[in-house]
């Protein structure tokens, strides 16, 4: 069963339920460089909490946290 990646506004948080998603808990989660989003994933069908919203495959998923939003750029040596 492949995975699925869905990312979600960080005041949103409070509305995951655990129990439906690989990620155990908010303390776990994530976030991108601004602290303002982050992501769930989950097997099989989106839990409800997260209807209507995209899901990302695991390949869609990397390429968007390879982003400027997500990841810092190396310091030159």
């Amino acid at each position: 069963m492949s995975r699925n990646y869905v990312i979600i506004d960080a005041s949103e948080v409070s509305s995951v339920d655990f129990n439906q998603v690989l990620e155990t808990s908010a303390e776990t989660l994530l976030y991108n460089l601004a602290g303002t989003q982050t992501f769930v994933k989950f097997e099989g069908s989106a839990p409800a909490f997260l209807a209507g919203k995209p899901a990302h495959s695991h390949a869609e998923i990397l390429e968007i946290l390879s982003g400027s939003e997500w990841t810092a750029p190396m310091e030159e040596l």
